[in-house]
């Protein structure tokens, strides 16, 4: 190998252990800083807790213990338990169900109307997507707790709050996957006078079709998890009789246990039927 060959080869071995330096540098220093804040962060937070975290620490599996000691000593009760609460967990199901049906329906237009090259209006894109911003980055616990304040308690105010936070995740999901269609039947539907719903019906939609049921299945599975999280907040559903059988306390335990095995088991289900057909959709596709 020539002179200035080696030279050259030398000067990018050395350019390149330089950038590495740099990297590790800049990865050590956000690290610092990421374990500098989260400590700080919890001293705080330790500091509020009324108990003391360290103080509880001891204490952590005493609930647990508790719950299935008693669940066990009462273990003749459990399938009684398990129908007793079946209906609140249907209704939990159902209003998973019903907000990712409608959420993936706006997502669906949302998404549309504000990627490039597929939007009706191309001026309002950035309207559109802040709009995804807004409905993504509000917690659906947020939205539930100012419409039961508003509305009462009940499943309405879980299913419009999913319903809100569902249409902001899939719209940006949905998005990127139209971003990746291919144009050329959309132009060529719209050489021949087809309006803008007909070049998306029969010309976008077909093509991400799988990919968009994929991620609405997907989606189902968080909302079952978060529709019981909202019932414990007062939203309706199992997560409310489970808020119910855990204040009642010692005696009601064997109640709390039933509706935990209920809520594993469903999503257990959930998560492995969803996870089959999207690996389907996804194949076949």
């Amino acid at each position: 190998m020539t002179g200035p060959a080696t030279s050259a080869l030398g000067s990018l071995k050395a350019d390149y252990l330089a950038l590495v330096r740099r990297r590790r540098m800049y990865s050590g220093l956000i690290t610092v800083l990421f374990v500098s804040v989260l400590a700080a962060g919890f001293s705080v937070a330790d500091a509020r807790n009324a108990g003391g975290f360290w103080q509880g620490l001891p204490k952590i599996f005493d609930f647990p213990a508790e719950l299935i000691s008693e669940a066990i000593d009462k273990s003749a009760d459990l399938p009684a338990n398990l129908l007793l609460y079946l209906p609140a967990l249907i209704e939990t199901v159902n209003i998973a169900a019903v907000s990712t049906l409608v959420g993936a329906l706006l997502a669906i237009v949302l998404s549309l109307l504000s990627t490039r090259g597929l939007a009706r209006w191309p001026r309002l894109i950035p309207f559109f997507r802040r709009a995804m911003d807004v409905a993504r980055a509000v917690p659906e616990i947020v939205i539930a707790l100012v419409l039961i304040f508003v509305m009462g308690g009940g499943p309405v105010p879980a299913l419009i709050a999913i319903t809100f936070h569902s249409a902001g995740a899939l719209g940006k999901l949905f998005s990127e996957v139209n971003e990746n269609a291919d144009l050329k039947p959309v132009e060529g539907l719209a050489s021949v006078g087809a309006s803008w719903l007909q070049r998306m019906w029969l010309g976008v939609i077909p093509q991400v079709a799988p990919n968009y049921i994929s991620y609405a299945l997907l989606r189902f599975e968080i909302n079952v998890r978060a529709s019981a999280i909202l019932g414990f907040v007062g939203a309706g559903g199992i997560g409310a009789e489970l808020r119910v059988a855990i204040s009642w306390g010692t005696g009601r335990y064997d109640a709390a246990a039933a509706i935990f095995i209920l809520l594993f088991l469903t999503i257990v289900a959930i998560d492995q039927l969803s996870s089959y057909y999207r690996n389907r959709l996804v194949g076949a596709h």
